[in-house]
């Protein structure tokens, strides 16, 4: 019991000691803290940074949608004038409706896009108006807010109703309850039927919740007109699960070319784009950034540390004739180890407790005033305090070492 006494004293005894030499030279002190001040601070702000793009990225593809496909129609050619993709009429509703067959498709969605102007009493905006069918809710994981949605009866009989996205509703509503509500399109006139709950920004940066929806049979015969009845710009398409998206994606082209009599050696006549895969590989780009935005502030750490053994290193020389008198009196190699090791140490965490505190200050300072997205992880800082506190560990072990294996003698005649 006594001995675990000693040990304990002789650990604060040597704790003090350590805190009097660094209280000795503050100033320098300081200085070699700063280094790892300001690379766990960058750090810390780094992947602060870097998980909220991440977030954010998460978010946006949670908002598109899951195990996704969209179908675009093919181009036109007139008088050696090629259109882009979704200026032909290659696609229809029958195309749909026979994807819709296939095993492993959960939803399809005909559309037929364009934009409007939208009146209501003295209010008027322009915003997307969307044809499609109820299946374009489910493909989209877009809930109803308020109200109902329109069925396949309506899009069937072409009734003119809608469904509204937040920020059409706050410009063209205000702050009127839409539902029920009468507006017109292009002078048709439309009931609100349902909000749409709030989707937020899309991949392309287009704001989701700018769009009207209204089935797709009203768009073609009352909006936009269609020079081939049931022909569509583009459909999504909703697998059951990712993992199928290969063999879906084969069955749709196969289907397709089957239907639209395309001999082999034929080019499609529709495009077929993987949303999926399109947002993973953003989402891993985004990833790597953040793990490249820690990798270069942690050069700043490895720059601490460097400091932290050159002043280590100095202060050995200046106390060598102190380490002389310490061990003629009895200090062993390891008490004159864990001495300046504890010093290393001390600067290390103190710098990294510092480091830690401004680096979260800078993160919150930069989400207020810029709005970018910022995540503070504790796993984040718990890292970050970890490698920082083992590289001023690292780094002084060597001048630390380099003190306990000094001569006596020679270290006392040292002048």
């Amino acid at each position: 019991m006594s001995g675990a006494t000693d040990r304990k004293s002789g650990f604060f005894a040597m704790l003090g000691e350590a805190w009097r030499a660094m209280g000795a030279n503050r100033l320098r002190t300081f200085l070699t803290m700063l280094g790892m001040v300001i690379g766990v601070g960058a750090v810390v702000l780094m992947m602060a940074i870097g998980q909220g793009a991440q977030y954010a990225i998460k978010q946006t593809i949670a908002g598109m949608g899951s195990n996704l496909f969209i179908l675009i129609s093919g181009s036109t050619s007139s008088g050696g004038v090629r259109s882009g993709g979704g200026g032909g009429y290659t696609l229809n509703v029958g195309d749909a409706d026979a994807i819709a067959e296939l095993p492993g498709v959960q939803a399809v969605a005909p559309i037929q896009p364009g934009t409007a102007q939208v009146v209501y009493g003295p209010n008027n905006w322009n915003t997307s108006v969307i044809g499609t069918t109820p299946g374009y809710l489910e493909a989209r994981s877009w809930p109803i807010a308020s109200g109902e949605a329109f069925t396949n009866s309506d899009v069937r009989s072409g009734t003119r109703v809608a469904l509204i996205g937040q920020t059409a509703a706050q410009n063209l509503f205000g702050d009127e309850d839409p539902v029920g509500k009468t507006f017109r399109i292009r002078q048709s006139p439309f009931v609100v039927l349902g909000t749409l709950a709030l989707k937020g920004q899309g991949m392309d940066g287009r704001d989701q919740d700018d769009s009207i929806i209204i089935p797709i049979t009203t768009a073609q015969r009352q909006v936009f007109g269609s020079q081939f009845p049931g022909s569509v710009r583009m459909m999504m398409v909703q697998t059951s699960s990712q993992e199928i998206m290969p063999e879906v994606q084969k069955s749709m082209v196969a289907l397709l070319r089957q239907r639209h009599r395309l001999r082999e050696g034929m080019d499609n006549d529709f495009y077929l784009r993987n949303l999926t895969a399109a947002a993973d590989s953003a989402a891993e780009s985004t990833r790597v950034m953040s793990l490249l935005l820690g990798a270069i502030a942690s050069v700043s750490l490895l720059v601490g540390g460097i400091g932290i053994m050159n002043i280590m290193l100095v202060s050995v020389t200046e106390r060598t004739r102190e380490i002389g008198i310490r061990m003629a009196i009895g200090a062993r190699e390891r008490d004159i180890l864990q001495q300046f090791l504890l010093e290393a140490i001390i600067i290390s965490v103190v710098g990294c407790f510092i480091g830690l505190l401004l680096g979260i200050g800078a993160a919150l300072l930069t989400d207020s005033l810029t709005g970018t997205t910022v995540i503070i992880s504790g796993s984040s800082v718990l890292v970050a305090f970890s490698v920082a506190a083992a590289v001023g560990i690292f780094f002084g072990f060597y001048p630390a070492r380099k003190a306990a294996l000094l001569d006596p003698i020679e270290a006392l005649r040292y002048q």
